[in-house]
């Protein structure tokens, strides 16, 4: 089958035209099944990989923003953490926690393919009726701001004039921004340094989007998409009493945290990819409001590494999808 292969850490990806074939003899149990992908989002975290920032097996296949067709199930997405099924998390159905999970197209084979292994049919999501190339992106960037957002949306519901800032207003931060303005009433502010990006911004349901961080005070809560501890600092000082600070990025930043180090009795806490119940929810709500879906712009498989060179360049308006 056609893939794409990362053989290396800094190496450019290779597309391959036999690559061998998935089979469920991949599993001692034989469980699992092979999935015809339809699509396969590119993600900044595909960077992290290529990167070396992952601790990732190589060579592999990357990807995991998938979606695909199922013999039984029909149209799909892939749910790529898969957990190791014995831990407390996994228990509680949080398999992105779990700290053996073996997620697709990180440390097992993922979606720049043609198919792929599945270990089992409760990682597939019915599509219902979303277009699989529009929808890809949910299975991560989209997934992963709403989890984040749903940390602190009881949160900002219980406060009058509540207001919420979103640091990074790139494929993530857009995300959250939609789920802002859908799922609470609070005055969202954007903050980043792109003036296109903050057009955007504006464009999909911030009422605020600024590049200058001190025009921002009093916040309830603050998503940050960016992680580099300039951006935590900006959190810290800007969060209000009681507020929340929820970090996704993966910049390298930290906060210390102790009493007056941050306002009283502030939550900081991280948010990692989304549990397979909220992929569910996630998906009804795109089927109910279809503005959560990004702007999309589709490649052929053989252009993986424009797409690659594209995103590390900022050079993307929405997000971008390979096509089988």
């Amino acid at each position: 089958m056609r893939a794409v292969v990362l053989d290396a850490v800094d190496r450019p990806l290779r597309l391959t035209p036999d690559h061998p074939e998935p089979s469920v003899s991949q599993r001692p149990d034989g469980d699992g099944l092979v999935l015809t992908i339809s699509a396969c989002g590119v993600c900044h975290s595909d960077l992290h990989v290529v990167d070396g920032v992952y601790p990732s097996p190589l060579p592999l296949i990357l990807g995991h923003e998938i979606t695909g067709v199922d013999e039984q199930l029909g149209p799909v997405m892939v749910y790529a953490p898969w957990g190791c099924g014995s831990c407390r998390q996994c228990h509680d159905g949080l398999e992105n926690i779990c700290a053996n999970s073996n997620e697709a197209g990180l440390l097992t084979d993922g979606g720049y393919a043609e198919r792929m292994f599945v270990p089992d049919r409760r990682y597939l999501a019915p599509l219902g009726g979303l277009d699989p190339i529009q929808a890809a992106p949910l299975a991560c960037g989209g997934l992963t701001a709403y989890r984040a957002v749903n940390h602190a949306v009881e949160h900002l519901r219980a406060r009058d004039g509540a207001r919420a800032l979103v640091i990074g207003a790139g494929g993530l931060g857009q995300f959250a921004i939609r789920f802002l303005a859908l799922l609470t009433d609070a005055t969202v502010v954007a903050l980043d340094i792109s003036g296109d990006k903050r057009t955007t911004a504006l464009a999909i349901g911030a009422h605020q989007a600024t590049g200058d961080w001190s025009e921002i005070s009093g916040v309830d809560a603050v998503f940050d998409f960016i992680g580099a501890q300039t951006a935590l600092d900006v959190a810290a000082r800007v969060v209000n009493r009681q507020g929340m600070i929820v970090a996704v990025g993966l910049g390298g930043g930290g906060v210390p945290v102790g009493f007056g180090t941050i306002p009283h009795e502030a939550k900081v806490m991280t948010s990692v990819w989304g549990s397979r119940r909220q992929l569910d929810e996630l998906l009804d709500l795109a089927r109910r409001e279809p503005s959560v879906l990004p702007l999309i712009e589709s490649l052929p498989l053989s252009q993986a590494q424009l797409a690659h060179d594209r995103l590390r360049a900022g050079n993307v308006e929405g997000r971008l999808v390979l096509v089988p």
